[in-house]
């Protein structure tokens, strides 16, 4: 497994697993848990949730997944932010933690910019560290700006991560968010990076697929992970769709494939508003 180092110097997994919609139907409980316990024995010992995913469900989800097994796993979270104040922050970092049935968080973020002042949830941020129920904390869904008034904040500069929409159809924050990331040394934690599942259709994958033996999702998730800055969080539930996650990390585009992405997905020439889903 690569590893991607946050600016603390600790290190966590490249290839890490989302869990957005799980959780929603108890009749897939099963399945999904089988998935992220598979995952986590190939290496993607990541594991991104949040409160809003399934109401909780995906916590609940997510508990089942790594009991037994808790200190293997980087568990990363995310407060909405209608929870965003100071005992908002702390309340429901307490439910995510009674739902995940596990004494800390290792990476709690705020899920995208509320109307609460990023100092006040920065204070939250920080004595929940303080108290060990968080070790570290981070941001979601921030652009530039976002990040650089965070910076600017009291203790802002603690911020770990972005986790950002980012795949081969949305490639924006390559503009100026990911340089100025790259340039801090703050790592971006790429949600969706099969855009959904809609790039393992595409077809103009398709021929870079069939050179490596690989499948489109393969290839997108693969080039996703070709920056050393990028942690990426794909979900699956079918032991398949696990394995071929995993193998994305052993899969090296060559420069004529980068070319050829970069011809069907062109990269940004100007800013771009931050995508989101």
């Amino acid at each position: 497994m690569r590893m991607v180092d946050l600016p603390c110097g600790e290190k966590v997994p490249a290839l890490g697993q989302g869990t957005w919609h799980m959780g929603e139907d108890r009749r897939r409980r099963a399945n999904e848990v089988a998935a992220l316990k598979l995952g986590i024995d190939l290496g993607m010992t990541l594991i991104d949730t949040a409160e809003m995913y399934g109401s909780g469900g995906a916590e609940e989800v997510t508990r089942e997944a790594i009991a037994g097994q808790r200190d293997r796993v980087f568990l990363v979270s995310k407060v909405l932010p209608s929870n965003a104040s100071h005992g908002g922050v702390i309340r429901a970092c307490e439910a995510s933690l009674r739902r995940l049935g596990t004494d800390r968080i290792d990476l709690y973020l705020l899920h995208w910019r509320g109307r609460t002042p990023l100092a006040e949830t920065v204070g939250a941020f920080e004595a929940l560290k303080r108290s060990g129920k968080v070790r570290h904390w981070g941001a979601s869904n921030f652009d530039t700006d976002d990040m650089e008034e965070l910076a600017a904040v009291e203790s802002g500069t603690a911020v770990q991560t972005n986790q950002i929409l980012y795949n081969l159809s949305c490639r924006g924050v390559e503009y100026d968010l990911m340089p100025w990331s790259s340039q801090r040394g703050i790592p971006l934690m790429a949600y969706s990076p099969v855009n959904q599942g809609s790039l393992g259709g595409d077809r103009k994958i398709e021929a870079i697929a069939r050179r490596h033996g690989a499948t489109p999702a393969r290839i997108a998730l693969a080039w996703a992970l070709r920056h050393k800055g990028v942690i990426a969080i794909p979900k699956a539930v079918e032991p398949d769709h696990v394995r071929d996650n995993r193998a994305a990390l052993d899969l090296e585009l060559d420069e004529a494939d980068l070319a050829e992405l970069d011809r069907a997905f062109p990269p940004p020439r100007r800013k771009e508003p931050l995508a989101m889903i």
